[in-house]
């Protein structure tokens, strides 16, 4: 049986379980709440934490399961990321060039929001937080292959539709 620290084992996941409450509950707010409330739950097993193999795997599990009890009690879904409190990369080049990029990264975002919630939730694991097939297994509670296709038709989705309207225009 290992040795948990909360302070340097759990705590530091905190930025990590933000973006997927947020990815999850698509509400700032919210997605602060179900961290506070993952911290709490994790805070109170402490004493069995020594028996997890992996308390990031777990510390998500526990999240997701909390974000989408949030986002089930309160039957909102798909409604779009508050863009202005989401980071921008530094986008460089002129202002035309400038605001294009934005109007893509909000687009992409838009889309990525309206994917169906395993999907969304996969994508986000694999390509924002660099989570592995095995791992995003664990902490979803599905196969491998399941991850897979997933992300497979998540990306397809985004692909199609990034493709009908930047070939067609809005």
């Amino acid at each position: 049986m290992k040795s948990i620290c909360f302070r340097t084992d759990v705590l530091p996941l905190k930025d990590v379980l933000y973006r997927l409450a947020l990815r999850i509950t698509q509400k700032h707010e919210e997605a602060e709440d179900v961290v506070q409330d993952t911290m709490m739950k994790v805070w109170n097993k402490r004493d069995d934490l020594g028996a997890i193999e992996s308390i990031e795997a777990y510390c998500l599990t526990v999240c997701r399961n909390l974000a989408l009890d949030k986002l089930r009690a309160k039957s909102r879904q798909n409604e779009p990321l508050d863009a202005e409190h989401l980071e921008t990369p530094d986008l460089g080049g002129s202002p035309y060039e400038q605001m294009l990029q934005k109007d893509r990264i909000a687009l992409v975002r838009q889309m990525v929001n309206s994917l169906p919630e395993k999907q969304r939730s996969c994508m986000q694991l694999r390509d924002f937080e660099g989570k592995s097939y095995k791992e995003i297994a664990s902490i979803l509670n599905i196969s491998e292959d399941q991850v897979k296709v997933n992300i497979f038709r998540a990306r397809q989705a985004i692909k199609q539709k990034y493709q009908q309207i930047e070939g067609y225009g809005l």
